[in-house]
């Protein structure tokens, strides 16, 4: 054996037994009251583009929203259905009605609305637009990465996966009407321990809980929010060597957008993989799917999950890169992380005859032409159910039996 491939031997095996954190974010977050309200503008323009016969080929948003006390601004570029300014003051507030804020600082009734977008650069148009023999182009340049393994029955990590599925449950119970003294703004935090490179048991959890009711102590909180992360996490994931902190701070009354500035796409990790696997930097909120930042990402996500769904695999990272105005990868990358039953090389050449990787392509497969973005915005945009309207399409397994009949 060369030194190293003993080396890397050596290095394998003393990561089977490690502790690995990931966080979430609720919906109520600032930053992710303003992803909701980006993803909103998206879903306006696919519906009201489909009312007036317009292609949806031809539809462009690039919607970017910063959220502070009472005060929302929707800057960006746009093409397609006219809409007037007073629609998409309507939608920003529907959104923040429906994630539950109405409180001094911030009420979805009495926030002031800015709109400030504009129409595409011409520049980018015809780099992106299909033209003669050219096809439709990419609209940015960049690298995207999908990545699934074997750590939950929806090919998730876990340690993300489950500090989602604390918020969401949280969520459901507060929207229910059963925790209304419970705050639409929350984070949660999980630190698995694996053995044998397999997930055991959580060692610490986080969570900070908003409260409307200020009185509130630490101790109260927890008392709310414990039995759902009891709910949510594994039986036996919780033991007496588990630490908790449930509002560390002591108090959290002052939530959302009133108690932080909140901006689209800075929760890129919660958005994808909770720093189990490499983010490309792009955000996915706010833009429509011929940015690749967005399409992409999803079709490297569904590659993946396709790969270790077909039993090709244990792990599986793939990287799609771009150019702007140009239709095809640059390059298609696939790491199986010395889990695989199938030669990497091989595997690459055929993910991209199996599925057309031009922007146009990925939207055809994946049916990304459809208003499926806003509940996309908030507990990650993988690892969720597909929706029989289309949503979450990028979820779907119905690439195994060809991929199994490669291997």
């Amino acid at each position: 054996m060369a030194f190293n491939d003993g080396l890397k031997e050596i290095v394998n095996m003393a990561r089977l037994n490690y502790e690995f954190t990931s966080e979430s974010v609720s919906e109520g977050h600032p930053d992710k009251v303003c992803d909701r309200i980006s993803d909103e503008v998206v879903d306006l323009f696919f519906r009201e583009g489909a009312k007036a016969g317009i292609d949806p080929y031809q539809i462009r948003v690039a919607c970017e929203t910063l959220a502070t006390t009472n005060r929302v601004i929707i800057a960006g570029e746009v093409r397609g259905p006219k809409i007037s300014n007073e629609q998409i003051i309507d939608t920003a507030r529907q959104a923040i009605k429906d994630i539950g804020y109405e409180q001094e600082g911030f009420h979805w009734r009495d926030a002031q609305v800015e709109v400030l977008l504009h129409s595409q650069s011409a520049d980018i148009a015809q780099g992106v637009d299909a033209s003669g023999n050219k096809d439709e182009g990419a609209g940015d340049q960049g690298i995207m990465f999908g990545y699934a393994c074997r750590e939950t029955p929806e090919l998730m990590p876990a340690p993300l996966y489950y500090a989602h599925k604390i918020l969401q449950e949280i969520s459901l119970a507060r929207h229910a009407g059963v925790e209304k003294t419970l705050g639409p703004d929350a984070k949660s935090q999980v630190t698995v321990r694996y053995q044998n490179g397999k997930p055991v048991e959580a060692t610490q959890i986080v969570v900070s809980h908003q409260h409307v009711v200020e009185s509130l102590t630490s101790e109260d909180v927890a008392r709310l929010v414990r039995p759902y992360v009891e709910a949510a996490l594994p039986k036996g994931w919780i033991t007496a060597n588990t630490v908790w902190h449930i509002n560390p701070t002591g108090k959290f009354y002052i939530g959302g957008p009133d108690g932080d500035c909140g901006l689209t796409g800075r929760k890129i990790i919660v958005d994808t993989y909770g720093g189990a696997a490499p983010h490309g930097g792009g955000a996915f909120s706010g833009k429509d799917p011929t940015k690749v930042d967005r399409s992409a990402a999803y079709a490297a996500r569904y590659l993946a999950k396709n790969v270790i769904a077909a039993d090709l695999a244990d792990r599986c990272t793939l990287q799609l890169s771009y150019a702007i105005g140009v239709a095809r990868p640059l390059s298609i990358y696939a790491d199986l992380h010395g889990t695989g039953r199938i030669d990497e090389g091989k595997l690459e050449k055929a993910l991209a005859e199996i599925v057309n990787l031009s922007p146009r392509g990925i939207r055809e497969h994946l049916k990304l032409n459809k208003p499926i973005y806003a509940r996309t915005s908030s507990y990650g945009h993988f690892g969720r159910a597909p929706d029989e309207d289309g949503g979450f399409s990028w979820e779907k397994t119905d690439l195994v039996d060809t991929l199994r009949r490669l291997a």
